[in-house]
């Protein structure tokens, strides 16, 4: 425990020299933000109500979405697993006395802890200035949220290791990359809500994965109905679930691999 919370304070002390960048991030985040917000607002200037939201739900997960977008990676890996096994560095890797899994798991929450507080909370402040947006009356909410977005991290993670370790069979993950980095938004709901989906779509979309990082904690953050279950603690259920499954498979597959693997370079 000792070594991983060392490992989690050094990615959190890494991406804390990169200020510029965040700063950066902020300011492309919020303006992004901003204008998805005014599409949304003149979609429902039209039409008032779809499948349960309203604009102001609707810009609400904008910037939910978009103060989530460095902490969860969405559009990127934010690891160098894939890089290092390509390379055959991951051998030095496979040498320390600590799980790969458990190693990169903390050092990506140092990183993840960091973009939230300095990234993340900025993003969110920048649209509640701009905009009108439904923020939860109740401290349990707020605290529910925490969670719901702490889960989505660990979903996070789970996925882009998973893309990452395909890395031992593939040699090169590319390929995985060019797919699902532009798909992974669009299947969480950060450039579109679920819910403007036809409901049999949304439906089914709510209940993968990648809806767990960004419609769930959305829809928890808003109190929806809409969520699995009918309630806030029935899309949390879902993204431990989640959480839990991916986590356990990408363990095994981390033995498989581990078992008989060819490093690359060597």
């Amino acid at each position: 425990m000792r070594v991983h919370c060392a490992v989690y304070a050094r990615g959190l002390r890494r991406y804390s020299t990169y200020r510029a960048a965040t700063a950066a991030g902020v300011l492309t985040n919020a303006v992004f933000g901003a204008i998805n917000a005014m599409v949304l607002l003149a979609l429902f200037e039209a039409r008032p109500e779809i499948n349960g939201y309203d604009a102001t739900d609707a810009v609400t997960q904008v910037f939910v979405a978009q103060a989530l977008l460095a902490p969860l990676a969405i559009m990127g890996p934010a690891l160098d697993l894939s890089e290092r096994i390509r390379t055959g560095a991951v051998g030095v890797d496979l040498l320390r006395p600590v799980p790969l899994l458990g190693w990169y798991l903390a050092q990506d929450l140092g990183r993840s802890t960091y973009d939230l507080v300095f990234r993340g909370v900025p993003t969110f402040v920048f649209g509640a200035l701009l905009f009108t947006l439904a923020l939860p009356g109740d401290p349990l909410r707020w605290l529910l949220t925490l969670g719901s977005f702490g889960l989505a991290v660990v979903v996070s993670f789970a996925l882009r290791y998973l893309y990452s370790v395909a890395g031992f069979w593939l040699m090169d993950t590319r390929g995985v990359w060019a797919v699902m980095g532009p798909a992974g938004p669009v299947l969480a709901g950060a450039l579109l809500p679920l819910t403007l989906f036809p409901t049999p779509v949304a439906d089914v979309l709510r209940l993968l994965p990648w809806a767990a990082m960004v419609q769930i904690p959305a829809e928890v953050f808003l109190g929806k109905d809409t969520l699995p279950g009918g309630s806030v603690l029935g899309g949390l259920a879902l993204q431990a679930a989640w959480a839990a499954a991916l986590l356990a498979l990408a363990a095994w597959l981390t033995g498989r691999a581990t078992h008989r693997v060819v490093v690359q370079g060597g």
